[in-house]
């Protein structure tokens, strides 16, 4: 596939799970992938592993979300320096697990900063660039938590309302420049996160991790979990010029697990 071919992205959180699928699944669509994450070595290697059948040149920015105005510097040096992108991937390691009565107020503060206010800087550094060609793509990598609070992960269920609901502000204001604003809600995927996750709750429940697992599958009509690479694959689409007139929706890809339309 090359429908993206000569099309810049920049893929945040991307030397693990989610984001490092989606930066392969876009490069494998003809995109020149910038990755942008806090480890350097990370990002070098999978640079180095990332398709270039078709020619594409592809970068990295090493930039840590706890600093949202270095973040925002770095992109824009590196746009001034490559050329503008006309995809953003925003998606970053969610919060600390918990319950929200637990939750500390700079819990809360650390995450509408690694997420909320990240994701803005990030679309005030690439928005002046889409208006200019009269097309953008804008995907937040989210949870299904925007449809379904998930038990035990209280500072994750605020904040990722609070991203949905920014992005569909946003999609109304783009929308007449040709640069769409989406969200894709990841169910349960198979990640080091997810893998984190269950083991902390098998802990606390005094039972083996898979038990867990079992339980949770059962709940999910395709009794699986799912592939990053799954999730990439619905970033693709978003991404491409064929979801044009596809904006400011919340897109869960969970298998069937959300009990809700």
């Amino acid at each position: 596939m090359d429908e993206l071919r000569e099309c810049r992205v920049l893929v945040c959180g991307s030397t693990q799970g989610i984001g490092r699928a989606c930066a392969f699944g876009l490069a494998d669509r003809g995109a020149e992938v910038t990755l942008v994450g806090r480890d350097d070595a990370a990002l070098r290697r999978v640079r180095s592993e990332l398709s270039v059948a078709q020619g594409q040149t592809h970068r990295e920015v090493c930039a840590d979300f706890n600093d949202p105005p270095a973040l925002r510097d770095k992109v824009a040096v590196h746009l001034a320096e490559h050329g503008p992108v006309r995809v953003l991937i925003n998606n970053t390691g969610g919060p600390s697990p918990g319950p929200i009565l637990d939750a500390t107020p700079e819990a809360f503060l650390t995450a509408f900063s690694n997420h909320l206010i990240c994701n803005q800087l990030l679309v005030q550094t690439v928005v002046p660039s889409m208006k200019t060609v009269g097309y953008g793509r804008i995907i937040n990598i989210i949870s299904i938590s925007v449809k379904q609070p998930i038990p035990g992960l209280g500072v994750s269920n605020t904040t990722r309302w609070a991203v949905a609901s920014w992005a569909k502000t946003l999609a109304g204001e783009l929308g007449p420049f040709g640069i769409t604003v989406n969200n894709v809600l990841p169910g349960y995927t198979d990640t080091d996160r997810l893998r984190s996750l269950l083991a902390r709750r098998a802990d606390e429940a005094g039972t083996a991790v898979g038990e867990v697992v079992a339980s949770i599958k059962a709940d999910i009509p395709a009794r699986r979990f799912a592939r990053a690479e799954e999730i990439a694959a619905a970033v693709g689409f978003l991404a491409s010029p064929a979801a044009g007139y596809i904006n400011g929706i919340n897109l869960p890809v969970d298998g069937g697990h959300t009990g809700c339309l």
